[in-house]
């Protein structure tokens, strides 16, 4: 763009601003809006900084977009942009990747310790005063097969290795001697990948090749001592085939970050299930996170006023399975 000129930041907040943002406004015009009002704040707009995580307002509202050249979505997720006129746009989209690998990586190792050494009955147990002997499990030596090998799934495999899990990963196509990986399945062959490993870590984007992945064929062909940890897009689980699993001993147990319907109702069976752990789609949210995602749009920002490439750039149009 021309260096001379300020860009206009249409920030997608809703009743939530971004902290910090004082030096972005000192070289951009910015307006704050929420989805219901962002057909009105869009026109004339150079950036759209989509900061509220839950809004799907961009669809209905991106007919006024009619300057519009650069999208940053505030996560490492961006099905709830991809409407379609963005995805057949020359407007470029790009991502929070690399703020949440770690603290990601971090909960699902978590999880895994939690339930190798039974720690849900240990804290029940401790409610009740009831001292009761109990064997667990040795995590190292254990298997994960982490689904997806992006960013996040590789700081998972990095951070298991280092645990002594034994780690493969699932992509898009299959290859060996991949340096966190080892093997790679083709994901064509995810099914087939299953029943080999204690721990299956979902850690893919919601796509239409990946909406309802983990269905009941998939759950059937997991060990029944398998557990299954979800930490990537909502949508990547059939909950009711899930349920029947955990119900009928098809899987041990299932740690779920993320959930078709968010907030989890108070009706949802899930609560109630002794062998699952609910996390509030909190995993990569440590102290300080907001300010790194401001931080990470501010340098693209420069980046872009300059006419240098933005990092992140996310593919619009990913592959199908």
């Amino acid at each position: 763009m021309d260096p001379n000129r300020r860009p206009t930041i249409v920030v997608l907040c809703g009743a939530e601003r971004p902290p910090r943002m004082s030096s972005i406004e000192q070289i951009a015009a910015v307006r704050y809006t929420t989805g219901p009002r962002l057909t009105e704040a869009l026109p004339g707009a150079d950036v759209l900084f989509a900061w509220d995580l839950r809004s799907t307002a961009l669809g209905q509202a991106w007919p006024a977009a009619d300057s519009l050249r650069w999208v940053h979505a505030a996560a490492a997720g961006v099905s709830h942009l991809l409407v379609p006129g963005l995805i057949d746009s020359d407007v470029v989209l790009t991502n929070a990747r690399g703020i949440f690998d770690e603290p990601v990586a971090e909960y699902v190792l978590t999880v895994m310790l939690a339930f190798a050494k039974d720690l849900p009955t240990t804290l029940r147990l401790q409610q009740r005063r009831i001292w009761q002997h109990r064997e667990t499990e040795r995590l190292a030596g254990s298997r994960a097969l982490i689904v997806g090998i992006g960013p996040i799934g590789r700081a998972i495999a990095r951070k298991l290795r280092a645990a002594g899990v034994q780690v493969s990963g699932v992509g898009q196509q299959a290859r060996t001697n991949d340096p966190d990986f080892g093997d790679v399945t083709a994901m064509a062959d995810l099914r087939h990948a299953l029943p080999d490993h204690d721990h299956i870590i979902v850690a893919l984007p919601l796509t239409p090749a990946t909406a309802g992945l983990i269905d009941a064929a998939m759950l059937r062909a997991m060990r029944p001592t398998a557990r299954l940890i979800t930490i990537g897009r909502r949508g990547l689980v059939v909950t009711a085939d899930l349920l029947d699993a955990l119900d009928t001993g098809t899987v041990a147990g299932a740690a779920l970050e993320v959930f078709a319907d968010e907030p989890l109702p108070p009706s949802s069976p899930l609560w109630d299930q002794p062998n699952v752990l609910l996390s509030p789609h909190m995993s990569g949210d440590v102290k300080g996170w907001r300010d790194e995602l401001v931080r990470l749009f501010e340098t693209n920002l420069a980046r872009y006023v300059s006419g240098e490439p933005l990092l992140n750039v996310v593919e619009k149009r990913p592959p199908r399975r």
